[in-house]
């Protein structure tokens, strides 16, 4: 390096070379060892060892992620645990699953999250428990009360199956009595098969509903029992099952019962509550 000399005869090759030095922390590389850990091109830390799982797909399907809140499509898989050195697969570390990952937020479930039915499903089965329950109700009490029809139109209709009318449900009630073949006999007019009907739709959906909507499903059945007038036998056996197949006590049942039978009455006109009042 030359040496320069300012108008005021000042030595300033000190300064040449402090302005012309590289910049930065040179001297990191020569402290470092190249072989130690660092960050990668994408400033991710490189490990040295540890054990790597690489994940199979065996299957595929939509379900309810608890996690996103909403139904999303899943992959099933299951995983090989490997010993790495320096990114290296070496050592078999084992089997790991199978888990259920979600295909939107890849959160790993165990397989009983397939249990839970999607929103869709679950929907589907509100509709069809309700249809039964009132079908079973319709068949325990008869159909030709005009007012036991109407309220149970308006709680089917109300679960979801917009199109459904009277005369579908008297269609399907006399259905019911002609497919003799299918069930046992029974010594109550559709006894056996309305019991049948019951337990396959109430059954699988029980377990997914709050106590409070096993409970509005029944009384919904009580209140198209109550609608041309106090419970017949057959109506309260069958509401009974309804309970049964919805996991409700009998305690339960019977309360909710009588809750819908004392909220029928006051609405009925003459009874003290509801409309004119008796003489």
């Amino acid at each position: 390096m030359s040496r320069v000399t300012s108008r005021r005869g000042a030595d300033v090759t000190s300064i040449v070379w402090l302005t012309s030095r590289p910049r930065g922390n040179v001297a990191a590389a020569l402290r470092r060892c190249d072989v130690l850990p660092t960050l990668g091109h994408l400033g991710r830390k490189v490990r040295v060892c540890g054990i790597r799982t690489s994940w199979t797909t065996i299957g595929d399907g939509e379900f309810f992620c608890a996690d996103c809140g909403g139904d999303r499509n899943y992959r099933r898989r299951t995983g090989r645990r490997r010993f790495t050195l320096l990114g290296v697969p070496l050592l078999g570390r084992g089997d790991t699953g199978p888990v259920v990952e979600c295909a939107a937020c890849h959160t790993h479930f165990g397989p009983d999250a397939l249990d839970h039915p999607t929103t869709g499903r679950f929907s589907a089965m509100l509709r069809d428990a309700v249809h039964t329950v009132a079908l079973a109700v319709l068949a325990s009490g008869g159909t030709s009360s005009r007012s036991v029809l109407e309220t149970a139109v308006h709680t089917v209709r109300a679960a979801g199956l917009d199109g459904c009318t009277e005369d579908q449900l008297v269609s399907l009630i006399e259905d019911l009595a002609a497919d003799t073949g299918r069930y046992v006999a029974d010594t109550t007019p559709y006894g056996a098969a309305l019991a049948i009907e019951l337990h396959e739709a109430l059954e699988p959906l029980a377990p997914h509903l709050a106590p409070a909507g096993r409970e509005s499903i029944l009384l919904q059945g009580a209140r198209i029992a109550l609608a041309d007038g106090p419970y017949t036998q057959a109506e309260r056996e069958v509401l009974t099952t309804v309970g049964a197949a919805l996991r409700l006590g009998e305690e339960d049942t019977a309360r909710l019962m009588e809750t819908a039978r004392v909220a029928r009455e006051g609405e009925m006109p003459g009874t003290p509550g509801g409309g004119t009042a008796a003489p």
